[in-house]
């Protein structure tokens, strides 16, 4: 079988562990920028960093994609994983990205990731400073547990990378 694990990740924490994954299982891991063509793999194991409501590099890598190709797609972000709300977003996100007859064929699994405020670009820092604002003053109770995230952990660095997290996973994999 032909397969790759194939990860977008702007900062690192999504890379670590699509990097962990590949020296469990033994299968290559390599960037969707300079992923080689896809399209005569019969598995791809995607990890994906989740930026703004999309996951990265997702879209360029499923159109590289063949036909029949099983996908896995793994999704690495801040908000806490445990939630069922944060999962609903994330799944919405995820089927304005991937056409439903691939969809119904993958298997999702979600990953709890960190941010580092300093590290930012312009563009993700600006971004998450006006998504800040916007919710910071929120009641309470009209925060959900993505808003508190953000308020909690805005402009520090945290990381909340479980490796041991990759276990269901690399049991899938074989």
């Amino acid at each position: 079988m032909k397969r790759w694990i194939v990860y977008g990740s702007e900062y690192g924490t999504t890379r670590r562990y699509a990097e962990a994954c590949s020296a469990r299982t033994g299968i290559p891991a390599v960037d969707y920028r300079s992923a080689p063509d896809l399209g005569s793999c019969d598995q791809v194991i995607y990890f994906g960093g989740l930026y703004a409501g999309g996951v990265c590099g997702l879209k360029k890598t499923i159109k590289s994609l063949s036909p029949g190709v099983q996908l896995i797609l793994v999704t690495v972000g801040l908000a806490d994983v445990s939630d069922p709300e944060n999962i609903r977003s994330i799944r919405a996100s995820i089927q304005k990205q991937v056409p439903a007859e691939l969809l119904r064929r993958t298997q999702i699994f979600h990953l709890r990731g960190g941010i580092d405020y300093s590290r930012l670009g312009f563009k993700h820092k600006t971004m998450m400073t006006l998504l800040y604002n916007k919710v910071k003053n929120l009641p309470p109770e009209k925060r959900n547990a993505e808003t508190q995230a953000l308020i909690d952990t805005f402009n520090q660095k945290v990381d909340f990378v479980d490796l041991n997290a990759l276990d269901p996973i690399v049991e899938v994999l074989g």
